[in-house]
């Protein structure tokens, strides 16, 4: 909504000689200050990451800084909060993955904001497919012989970075297709949960491309399925789908979104989405793209699209599943 919507007008010649003046001032400066992103996980993850990489794209092409501010815990809960509740002006930007927008709302007791409705969403990066793995131990290398491991242990345990988290989704969707016992490990982040799949101290874990692949690679862990899409760097390794898994689960992919509060003016939300789009065409954000193994900045018609697909598919699954605030 314009300014030109909540000004009084009156009639006649004198509101006509007055008319490029309104319509000058319809148009809100941005930036007016330091923009700011704020991410509500550490620094030195995915989501930071991706920030830091369109943050600095942003801050080239408005000439002015940017900082990343890294307001983690309690889930993403306490950056998402803050985001929420800066002045809807632009220069506070949100960047969280999927989990603190959709999964948050059914793990939370009393989420103090709604994603819906106090956000506006500029864009989003997907992941190509969440690597499944299997520690060394289990001999695993697909999803039928993990699931004969896990019958013929009696139980397992499963990493996972949050209840209600992709990890912790998923082997619950597992158990309740195969039958299988599991004990899930919850950790604060995914780089601990990998180094004990290396220690092998877990049977099995699931999460980003970009930190399981170390595990992958030093061959302490076996790819052995895929959410989404097939990964490139692992071509061979089928999906859950391909393997067997059913349902609708298994095609999402987690995502990570740029939003603002949803005050902000719609001529400010038009210029950073479209800025924010046009830096996946840099070379920088290209390659910790690829690094990642995501998808281009999406616009803002498929941002909204895949969010109220992804929203309404995870949150009933994990309705389903009985899952509840701790």
């Amino acid at each position: 909504m314009t300014m030109l919507t909540r000004r009084t007008f009156v009639t006649g010649s004198a509101a006509l000689m007055c008319a490029p003046a309104v319509i000058a001032q319809a148009q809100t400066a941005w930036p007016a200050k330091t923009v700011r992103i704020v991410v509500p996980y550490p620094a030195g993850g995915q989501t930071d990451g991706i920030a830091r990489a369109f943050g600095d794209y942003l801050a080239r092409q408005i000439n002015k800084t940017v900082i990343v501010e890294n307001k983690a815990g309690a889930g993403g809960t306490i950056g998402v909060t803050e985001a929420k509740r800066a002045d809807p002006d632009g220069t506070t930007i949100l960047c969280t993955i999927s989990s603190s927008l959709i999964q948050n709302r059914v793990t939370v007791k009393d989420l103090p904001y709604d994603p819906e409705k106090d956000f506006i969403y500029l864009t989003m990066v997907s992941g190509a497919g969440g690597p499944v793995v299997a520690a060394k131990k289990t001999g695993a290398t697909n999803l039928k012989e993990f699931v004969e491991y896990a019958k013929k242990a009696g139980s397992i345990n499963w990493g996972s970075y949050g209840i209600g988290s992709t990890p912790h989704v998923l082997i619950e969707t597992i158990a309740k297709q195969y039958g299988i016992k599991f004990q899930v490990i919850q950790y604060r982040g995914e780089a601990p949960m990998w180094n004990d799949i290396a220690g092998q101290t877990l049977d099995g874990a699931a999460g980003s491309y970009a930190a399981a692949a170390p595990v992958v690679q030093a061959g302490t862990g076996n790819l052995i399925g895929v959410v989404g899409a097939r990964l490139p760097p692992y071509p061979d390794t089928p999906t859950m789908t391909e393997q067997g898994a059913v349902g609708d689960f298994y095609d999402l992919r987690a995502f990570t979104a740029f939003a603002v509060p949803s005050a902000t003016p719609k001529d400010i939300v038009d210029k950073i989405s479209a800025l924010l789009i046009q830096g996946g065409t840099d070379p920088t954000v290209q390659k910790m793209l690829t690094n990642f193994i995501l998808s281009s900045p999406a616009d803002l018609q498929t941002t909204n699209r895949i969010f109220k697909r992804d929203s309404e598919v995870m949150l009933r699954i994990l309705r389903d599943l009985g899952v509840k605030p701790e």
